[in-house]
């Protein structure tokens, strides 16, 4: 955002620190390759993007991992399979640990220890140990220097004793309940392919195509499964496992079968097992005397749902000694760190929290464990403020605050944000103060399904977007301030102030959220609303699903796993980290539910995609950012394949809070950031962001050429925040379209004006509308610009949208912010140019 100034001081502590170690060290002992070597490994943090995990396993003595500068840092390796390990060498960088323990686990997860390493004076330690797993990992517990902990090399030793499969002969679909597409009679059940009775059978209907499917009762291995047919039997079938009965995945495709009886090896794991039949043998039905289903172990043990929250999730109570100490401790830490790996939720239990001050810094969450707001009562305040920045609060990014009533100490809650920084589900038993202290700059914002009994200031914000709330009064506004479903909203003014106002949202879901049922964790799903007006609470209408159900996702899990988990129906909760991804995360089941904690941060490495969820009901995707990695990928977020088709009006796929991020943290490359192509999705609050400052930024340093493609239709955006991509930001393809509030800058780097001229055009719109588009319409959108490489750029507009009667844009304008740049229309050829350096919007406010 405007006069983002880069901050100095983690540059100059990691120069320091470079400063104060030693260039010279010594070789990696040890004459046999390491089980380690070229290993997946993981860390709970990097220092920078230069000293990642994987490097203290690659071999190179010239290469390191380091850590966060706190204690209780790790870096784990996964050996790919179980070994037994004898020998850990670890060839310590000058920053060393002086007490660490060395660890074993056979899933990531649960730990045993192997050595307790203490009075470590550096150097090469080379420890002998005894024990079997597959992960491995050196869990610092007290740095010897006041710098992170420092790995030029991390050595398991060894032998691997790979687990070999086994397949149980009995029969586990014996009994089990089972269903069918259709019976032929009576007497021809679905329940009879499974009784253990060869006299007895299914048959179906004649027609194709045809199923029978037994319910195992939970997820198991599958191995093999036996057919006995009767004389009317499949030709062309499948075997397919579904983990909920509504979403399959084949295990094998048979054709040109010829009857009789037939076994089929398969590998994989599920609740559900059915025979689909496509083509029959005979003229009649297919019928089955016997199914047998075979279970056991394929090596790989299922991944268990449930379990602790991980190690940056705060839980506290009203009687937690020294909490706060806990919130201070933390934010000094992440007040201004910007771009480091620090991950931290604050998960409050229900009750009244008296003289409290959480003040929130970046990748910092708090939320409330209630399922009401009111159930958490903080006498005190949630502050985000700018003091960090001299006053200028443009960019107080990736944070958030959830489920909690304040009642402020003075009046007034301070929440001077930008993007990135949702307040939500908050009753503010008071004022809320949207600006920093002095009214220094700030470009924020979003607010929905809250409550504010007195009045929201937001004083010096550019703009801001709330949605489905209730607030006693506002203020003032500057650019674009955008309102749906919001009682006590200000009328629209847009002809000669900031205020546009919608009387209901048509289509809303609230973000699902963690809480305690008792003792209990649970997720609240929210049911889905039209035409909502205030909050959705206390009604509460949704659902909720236990946490057993979800894979509790903790640093150093890998990919695999994930997909694993995913695969055998469970939904994820992210908790705080960072979490480099070797494979893209697929997530095909419908109504899956995807939620991270403290900004959980998704890192694709090597080119692959960061997550594609299928064209099915219902995904909620929520919580957490991706940040491209130093290789392009095509696409971080896809919602559904390439010619999506299916109609979802009834159970939407929602993002919500869902960010990404194209550089600042270092090299970022992706040429599409997310890309929409299932129909009726629900985009909730994103900021999609190519960085402007931080480390990696340059036109083609962290090239990303689209911020969000829309190609499915009845897709609905609120609260969509898109910036400073090298193409177009929006494009739009996709029929019956719908955007409240958008805002957005053009890139601050464009070199110069023949570089983005196309098509007899200087510029890409920052949000197009495809010329193939009949009917969209979209309320309260502004782009800024402030081309500082090249001031002398005149953008031809800021929006292209087809000129029909089925397209209808209201409260458009633009801006040049403070002569760096300028528009010559608004929308198309329409709107009166920017001009000087007095930074005030040229508007239109209906189009065409």
């Amino acid at each position: 955002m405007r006069t983002r100034l880069r901050s100095l001081g983690i540059a100059l502590a990691a120069t320091a620190a470079l400063i104060a170690l030693p260039s010279a060290h010594p070789p990696a002992a040890a004459a046999e390759t390491p089980l380690s070597q070229g290993k997946t490994a993981t860390a709970s943090s990097e220092e920078t993007y230069g000293t990642t995990a994987a490097m203290a396993v690659d071999g190179d003595t010239g290469t390191r991992w380091s850590s966060a500068a706190t204690d209780d840092q790790w870096v784990q390796v996964d050996l790919g399979d179980t070994a037994t390990v004898s020998q850990v060498v670890l060839n310590w960088e000058a920053a060393y640990g002086k007490d660490y323990k060395l660890q074993i686990s056979n899933d990531g997860t649960a730990w045993t220890d192997l050595k307790s390493v203490t009075g470590g004076d550096g150097g090469t330690d080379t420890v002998a140990v005894s024990g079997q797993g597959r992960y491995v990992r050196m869990l610092g517990v007290h740095r010897a220097t006041q710098y992170g902990y420092s790995l030029w090399e991390f050595q398991v030793f060894g032998s691997t004793s790979s687990t070999q499969p086994t397949c149980d002969t009995a029969n586990a679909a014996q009994g089990r309940t089972a269903t069918a597409s259709s019976t032929e009679n009576a007497g021809t059940p679905a329940s009879a392919a499974f009784d253990g009775n060869t006299a007895t059978r299914w048959s179906s209907q004649a027609a194709d195509p045809q199923w029978v499917q037994v319910d195992l009762g939970s997820v198991k291995s599958l191995c093999k499964v036996d057919l006995n047919w009767e004389a009317a039997y499949g030709k062309n079938f499948q075997i397919q496992t579904s983990s909920d009965g509504q979403t399959w995945s084949t295990l094998k495709s048979v054709t040109d079968a010829t009857g009789g009886t037939a076994s089929y090896d398969v590998s994989g794991s599920g609740r559900y097992v059915r025979i689909y039949g496509t083509a029959r043998g005979t003229a009649y039905g297919y019928s089955l005397w016997e199914v047998a289903v075979h279970t056991g172990s394929t090596g790989v043990p299922p991944v268990q749902g449930g379990g602790d929250l991980g190690p940056n999730v705060i839980v506290v109570d009203p009687s937690t000694p020294n909490l706060q100490q806990k919130f201070d401790s933390v934010f000094a830490q992440q007040e201004s760190n910007q771009f480091g790996t620090g991950r931290y939720q604050f998960l409050l239990k229900p009750g009244t929290y008296n003289g409290i001050n959480a003040q929130i810094g970046f990748y910092t969450s708090i939320s409330g464990l209630g399922l009401n707001p009111d159930d958490t009562q903080i006498n005190g305040d949630v502050t985000v403020d700018a003091g960090w920045f001299n006053g200028n609060a443009t960019q107080n990014f990736w944070r958030s605050a959830e489920n909690l009533a304040i009642r402020p100490s003075n009046g007034d809650d301070r929440w001077a944000v930008a993007q990135a920084a949702p307040f939500r589900r908050i009753h503010v038993q008071g004022g809320l103060n949207l600006a920093p202290n002095g009214y220094g700059w700030a470009s924020g914002g979003y607010i929905a399904d809250s409550k504010v009994d007195g009045t929201v200031g937001p004083y010096s914000q550019q703009q801001w977007y709330t949605r489905d709330s209730s607030v006693g009064g506002w203020t003032n506004g500057v650019w674009n301030m955008t309102f749906s479903g919001v009682q006590g909203a200000p009328a629209t003014n847009f002809d000669s102030g900031p205020y546009t106002t919608l009387d209901t949202t048509p289509v809303s879901r609230e973000k699902p959220f963690l809480y305690l049922d008792g003792s209990t964790y649970k997720v609240f799903v929210p049911a889905k609303r039209t035409n909502a007006r205030g909050v959705s609470w206390p009604a509460n209408a949704g659902t909720s699903i236990p946490l057993d159900q979800f894979y509790v996702v903790k640093p150093g899990a890998t990919a695999a796993t994930i997909n694993a988990a995913l695969a055998q129906g469970l939904n994820l909760l992210f908790t705080p980290g960072v979490y480099h991804l070797d494979q893209t995360i697929d997530v095909t089941r419908a109504n899956t539910v995807v939620l991270g904690l403290g900004l959980a941060t998704l890192v694709p490495d090597n080119g692959v995609d960061a997550m594609h969820v299928a064209d099915v009901d219902g995904v909620r995707l929520a919580g957490f950012l991706i940040d491209a990695g130093s290789v392009n990928s095509d696409t971080l977020l896809r919602i559904g394949p390439p010619g999506s088709t299916a109609d979802h009006s009834a159970n939407p796929t929602t993002m919500q809070d869902v960010f990404v991020r194209i550089g600042g943290a270092g090299p970022g490359l992706a040429t599409n950031s997310v890309v929409v192509n299932s129909n009726n999705v629900i985009v909730d609050h994103t900021w999609l962001w190519r960085a402007d400052h931080g480390s990696g930024v340059g036109w083609d340093t962290n090239r990303a050429d689209y911020g969000l493609r829309v190609n499915g239709n009845d897709v609905l955006a609120t609260g969509l925040f898109v910036e400073h991509f090298n193409k177009y930001d929006v494009y739009w393809s996709g029929e019956r379209g719908r955007t409240i509030f958008f805002q957005n800058e053009k890139a601050y780097d464009v070199p110069n004006a023949a570089t983005v001229t196309h098509d007899g055009v200087v510029g890409y719109a920052a949000y197009k509308v495809a010329d193939s588009v009949t009917t969209h319409e979209a309320w309260g959108l502004g782009s800024y610009c402030n081309f500082t490489a090249d001031p002398s750029i005149v953008q031809t507009h800021g929006f292209q949208v087809p000129a029909t009667p089925g397209i209808k844009m209201h409260d458009l304008q633009v801006i040049s912010l403070g002569g760096m740049g300028q528009y010559a229309h608004v929308v198309n050829n329409t709107g009166a140019p920017t001009s000087g350096t007095s930074t005030v919007p040229s508007k239109v406010t209906l189009f065409p």
